[in-house]
């Protein structure tokens, strides 16, 4: 019998008090979902597996599929992982912030194997949220966190979004509000030769490959056996509404999810635009709360606008593409 909290899950606010009680829990090996610059994270001791198993239970999460373990800093990174010179300069450039990178393990490594889905590479992020950092200093250990839902849900953006997937499940909710960037984070693996794009996120592409100074390999970014990174199962970040992408128009049946007003107007009951002017970082932002809303709305079809495929319009692309993919069973 999974050991869930006996009573409802609390939500707290991101403070001083609140952080202090997150700890606490995570030290006893409880869950808490976490805000980051991205999403909400579920958090758990990535040292622990029994703390990690927990997560895979309360997500019906895959357990093939690798968690990111979240650390304060490069110092703190070295001690899990051995980065090469890709890696170096990557976390120089961009941590703390939204790119996880995927590196083997440090013979000094403390995240847990089932944690890294019995991998001998390990993903580390290092957050930029002020409420993360100070739960990661508080526990004094990573915190595995992926995306603070139920598997293959779209990612929560909002404290309400954690709680509509996982009341009961987890002990409590840090409540820093919306979210900044509305993505995930980007993930780069680093094992040697040239670096490779394992997902799409919230830092592009473009800024990556010039702090860098090359092209990205491309991986198979679609690996349902054996991901080497989250998110990279071809269905994921799905509604349950059936999603239409690259529409022109929304037919009667269809809730709409419009981006700069490019779809035609049509008979559908409810649309939401991503961004009215066109921006990609909005976009981004109210990708996955635009997709809660018209599956709050009872949508059973979403018509979605094309999406320009630059910068951050490849990760919403992505987003999209896995969430309108048939069902699998490991996705569920």
């Amino acid at each position: 019998m999974t050991d869930w909290p006996a009573r409802r899950t609390q939500t707290l606010k991101a403070d001083a008090a609140g952080i202090a009680e997150a700890a606490a829990c995570l030290k006893a090996g409880r869950l808490v979902a976490m805000p980051t610059e991205t999403v909400y994270g579920l958090a758990a001791d990535a040292t622990s597996d029994r703390a990690v198993a927990s997560i895979y239970a309360a997500k019906q999460r895959p357990t093939f599929n690798p968690l990111i373990a979240h650390v304060l800093d490069s110092n703190a990174a070295a001690r899990e992982a051995s980065f090469d010179a890709h890696a170096r300069r990557l976390a120089e450039a961009f941590w703390p912030g939204p790119l996880t990178i995927v590196a083997p393990v440090a013979p000094t490594c403390q995240v847990c194997v089932l944690a890294r889905a019995g991998l001998d590479s390990v993903a580390l992020r290092a957050p930029s949220h002020p409420a993360a950092r100070a739960l990661i200093e508080a526990a004094g250990f990573p915190l595995a966190a992926p995306s603070a839902n139920l598997s293959g849900h779209v990612s929560p953006t909002r404290p309400e979004h954690v709680l509509a997937d996982l009341d009961g499940r987890i002990e409590l909710i840090l409540d820093a509000g919306p979210t900044r960037a509305g993505l995930e984070s980007t993930i780069i693996a680093c094992l040697g030769g040239t670096p490779r794009l394992l997902r799409h996120g919230a830092l592009a592409r473009e800024e990556i490959e010039a702090r860098l100074g090359l092209a990205l390999a491309a991986d198979d970014l679609d690996d349902d056996h054996a991901p080497r990174g989250p998110g990279m199962l071809s269905s994921h970040y799905a509604p349950a509404a059936t999603l239409r992408l690259n529409a022109r128009e929304a037919a009667p049946d269809e809730a709409a999810l419009d981006f700069a007003g490019a779809l035609a107007s049509g008979g559908a009951a409810r649309r939401l635009d991503l961004s009215p002017r066109g921006d990609l970082t909005e976009a981004a932002a109210n990708l996955f709360a635009h997709l809660r809303a018209l599956d709050a709305g009872g949508a059973k079809k979403i018509a979605v606008a094309p999406i320009p495929a630059h910068g951050l319009g490849a990760a919403i692309n992505d987003r999209l593409r896995r969430a309108a993919a048939p069902r699998s069973p490991s996705a569920a």
